[in-house]
């Protein structure tokens, strides 16, 4: 049970950062790299609040802190990561971005899984075969021919976002693990800053507003959330149920962007919870 309420709080705010990373850079309100940089800011400073709020508390309690503190790989995959996706975004369509994303992701998540013995079941590969074609189904309408530059960053996105999902099977302390990533990340700050001013030359207060909310809670608290769920899942579990996210994400912009409710959205949505749910509760193949 554990598993599950924090697996879909983490992928209820994978959402929500794909609806905010929508409305501030689709319609111009910031540019990717401005975007990226207070994204990332704004979550390091949360995370850093939090963190000593949490220290305080566990001071008083005579409480042992764990020593974990991230590291610069997982630091760094970040920051790929989020400066890569919010680039290609704005010069890719959604469907397009989001194929070409969790394709990365998959691939790169259960490719380590089975790198590390994890074998599926027949019921399990059928499954993940079926979201997938779910998934392609609800996406497809609006993907369109990639242009080649933006094509690759989403991909060394999805690929750099598996990484940092994989590093957090091992972490002990969330928080205080992605506050520190959080932290490293920010060390490229002054460099994208001044690409950024020189990129533009105007951002709304509506795009700031946009990134400090998908950095502090979307991104901040939802990524230290997605570490605790990690340890209890394993990598192919972690890889398939990312799948959800842009269902989360369409229903979150009929509620709340007003976008249209479809047929085929209704069926692919169906399709790929329900591929989910079967994959999970499904029994691994034997280890030989």
């Amino acid at each position: 049970m554990k598993a599950i309420i924090y697996t879909v709080l983490a992928l209820v705010a994978f959402a929500g950062n794909s609806l905010l990373a929508r409305m501030a850079l689709a319609d111009g309100s910031i540019d990717p790299w401005n975007f990226t940089s207070i994204r990332l800011f704004s979550g390091a400073i949360c995370l850093g609040v939090i963190l000593l709020i949490q220290q305080k508390r566990f001071a008083t309690k005579h409480t042992v802190i764990t020593q974990e503190r991230g590291s610069w790989r997982s630091g760094m995959s970040l920051l790929v990561y989020a400066l890569c996706f919010s680039i290609a975004y704005v010069e890719l369509d959604t469907g397009t971005g989001a194929l070409i994303l969790f394709s990365a992701v998959q691939l790169t998540m259960i490719g380590w899984g089975i790198f590390n013995k994890e074998r599926f079941s027949m019921v399990q590969w059928l499954a993940f075969f079926v979201a997938l074609a779910g998934f392609v189904y609800l996406m497809l309408p609006s993907a369109a021919v990639p242009s080649l530059l933006p094509a690759l960053l989403m991909t060394l996105s999805g690929i750099a976002w598996g990484i940092y999902s994989i590093r957090g099977k091992s972490c002990e302390a969330p928080f205080k693990a992605t506050s520190y990533n959080f932290a490293r990340s920010i060390v490229a700050l002054p460099v994208l800053m001044i690409i950024g001013f020189m990129a533009v030359s105007q951002i709304s207060w509506q795009g700031v507003l946009l990134a400090c909310v998908s950095g502090s809670v979307a991104s901040g608290v939802g990524y230290s959330i997605w570490y605790i769920a990690l340890p209890l899942l394993k990598s192919s579990q972690a890889a398939v149920v990312q799948l959800c996210v842009p269902v989360l994400a369409a229903i979150a912009g009929v509620i709340f962007l007003g976008e249209a409710l479809t047929v085929q959205f209704v069926i692919a949505s169906a399709v790929i919870l329900g591929a989910v749910l079967v994959f999970l509760m499904a029994k691994s193949a034997p280890t030989h």
